[in-house]
């Protein structure tokens, strides 16, 4: 094996579950966000070399992600295609056991927010330090930080509301 497919392989057994996470946050669907994640590692594998260490190897990862997620949802949204349909919202929420109503009813939440929204609120989630968010985000961490709240407020009402129904 060679040192770049040795190199990858690490790469990918640290970032694969936070990648597939953060393509859910976008899709809310279990296949589509697998296919974006290899989609996303295959593009890690050929630019792998290119990458030149000026920022941590999972953010330059998270950006070719998000890249990636988002040129697929503008796709689907040229091809007249909704990209947070019910179907694919209760399709997500059915994966969720049933004994994880909770976990379900914030998914759903979570597929209410906007584009950016989804991003930050899902790698808070992935427990990724503050800094590599705001670099993947492209705002200060100040900035972010008054994101993130303004976030979890819009998500508490919106879970209040689901409770409601």
């Amino acid at each position: 094996m060679s040192e770049k497919e040795q190199a990858f392989q690490e790469i990918f057994k640290a970032n694969s579950k936070k990648i597939y996470h953060l393509c859910l946050g976008y899709t809310c669907d279990s296949d589509v966000a697998n296919d974006l994640l290899q989609e996303t590692f295959l593009k890690v594998w050929q630019n792998l070399d290119k990458f030149r260490n000026q920022s941590m190897i999972s953010t330059w990862i998270y950006r070719i992600a998000v890249n990636t997620c988002l040129t697929y949802l503008k796709k689907e949204k040229r091809a007249g295609k909704d990209e947070l349909t019910p179907n694919i919202i209760e399709n997500r929420a059915e994966e969720v056991s049933e004994k994880n109503e909770q976990v379900e009813t914030l998914y759903k939440c979570i597929a209410q927010l906007d584009e950016n929204e989804r991003i930050i609120i899902t790698m808070v989630m992935d427990e990724i330090p503050y800094p590599e968010i705001a670099e993947v985000s492209g705002i200060s961490e100040g900035n972010l930080r008054v994101k993130i709240h303004r976030i979890k407020h819009k998500l508490t009402e919106l879970y209040n509301q689901h409770e409601r129904l």
